[in-house]
């Protein structure tokens, strides 16, 4: 109930987003090849595969992906590429979370903005690994009922029919325009 008639409230449950976040993250990986690197001639990742899942005060990103590295062995007269599956668990911490979401009914999803990349590749100090940087970033969001709060109009949306609107020039028409002036382009 409300106090006046005038001015009514009602609340509405619906989806929203309730949360949002976003993380970016270098983390660096080891691989060692079968063969002892001398030098490093390429590394890439593909492969990669993820899902989200609520955690406590964030989202978790859980997934893996495929690092290869194309390396010379033996003094540089032999080549090899290996493959390694990476597995990594991302904990997103939520920058806006709506306190009066419903739990019961949270959706999670993320958006990798930027899939896992090599940015690094190196031999390592003692020459029978290669050290690799990855960058990587991850948008989140929470998805969950919530209720919002809606004006009422007792009295109707008011009557719009009989207004008049001008939308014309307060000073007059445009009859005396030049049309060759006028810029076709927009």
């Amino acid at each position: 109930m409300s106090l006046s008639h005038k001015h009514q409230c009602r609340e509405i449950i619906t989806k929203a987003i309730c949360g949002k976040g976003r993380k970016f993250s270098t983390v660096t990986h080891t691989v060692t090849p079968p063969n002892g690197p001398t030098s490093i001639l390429g590394a890439w990742i593909i492969n990669h595969q993820y899902e989200a899942v609520s955690a406590g005060d964030g989202i978790e990103v859980i997934g893996t992906y495929d690092i290869n590295i194309w390396y010379s062995y033996d003094k540089n007269s032999q080549t090899d590429v290996a493959k390694e599956t990476v597995s990594y668990v991302e904990h997103v911490p939520l920058s806006y979370l709506d306190p009066k979401h419903r739990t019961s009914t949270v959706e999670v999803s993320a958006d990798a903005t930027q899939e896992p990349s090599c940015v690094e590749a190196t031999v390592s100090a003692g020459g029978g690994s290669v050290i690799i940087r990855v960058e990587r970033e991850f948008a989140v969001e929470l998805v969950a009922e919530t209720k919002v709060c809606v004006k009422v109009c007792t009295d109707g949306c008011g009557d719009y029919e009989d207004k008049d609107y001008d939308y014309g020039s307060a000073d007059g028409d445009y009859d005396d325009l030049d049309p060759d002036l006028l810029d076709d382009e927009l």
